[in-house]
């Protein structure tokens, strides 16, 4: 499982780091709201642990970015005692929070709560199987007559989103709001490269591709 750590004390948030990796997590971090925005939408993270006191953004316009594009779970991390903080962190969308000074194994049971929380409440069909492609959602793998296929996060984003809209075009401006975040609606070089990967990766003939494909200037399909 992945965390996105967003906290600007440097000494806090490499003891986190430290904690986390130590309990199997795979640990990103951010040390403003900017940052935190921009590694939600390139590394995908299964849970965000987010301090609302950030230096750029206050946490609670962290949340809203995160809420414009993404279900995934935060659990809010702060100093701040005010109820009426907590109260507007959880109606912008916050999962959790847990005030500092905090116990650490009582962290690690809220991340893993909140993860599996999301993960409850995700589409039951986790398998998708288009022509050779097995696709599991649950465990974001892919294997190809049998073998798997290593894709980066970006790349099972990507895949992921049409493949929960297996037969259905996929506009242009969802994929980029979903895969990479609400600041790339105009970045659309990035579907071409992104998709070219994807082809030659997964499709027995790139250049005409059975089940990965494109609707010129409108968006793409997973084929089954």
């Amino acid at each position: 499982m992945r965390v996105l750590v967003v906290d600007d004390e440097p000494a806090l948030a490499r003891a986190l780091a430290i904690n986390l990796r130590a309990h199997g997590w795979d640990v990103v971090t951010a040390a403003d709201g900017r940052g935190a925005l921009d590694a939600a939408a390139t590394t995908h993270p299964d849970v965000v642990l987010l301090d609302l006191g950030l230096p750029d953004l206050d946490g609670t316009e962290v949340i809203s970015g995160l809420r414009g594009w993404t279900t995934v779970p935060i659990v809010v991390l702060s100093a701040r005692q005010h109820g009426e903080d907590k109260v507007e962190a959880l109606d912008l969308g916050a999962d959790d929070y847990v005030t500092k000074p905090f116990a650490m194994n009582e962290l690690m049971a809220r991340l893993r709560a909140a993860v599996r929380r999301a993960q409850e409440a995700a589409p039951t069909a986790a398998l998708v199987q288009v022509g050779d492609l097995a696709i599991d959602l649950a465990r974001k793998r892919v294997a190809k007559a049998g073998a798997d296929v290593r894709l980066t996060p970006t790349e099972w984003a990507f895949l992921e989103l049409l493949a929960r809209n297996v037969g259905r075009l996929v506009p242009r401006e969802q994929v980029l709001r979903e895969v990479w975040g609400p600041a790339y609606l105009h970045e659309t070089h990035y579907l071409r490269v992104y998709a070219a990967q994807l082809r030659r990766k997964l499709e027995d003939d790139p250049s005409a591709p059975r089940h990965l494909r494109t609707s010129a200037g409108l968006g793409y399909t997973l084929e089954p």
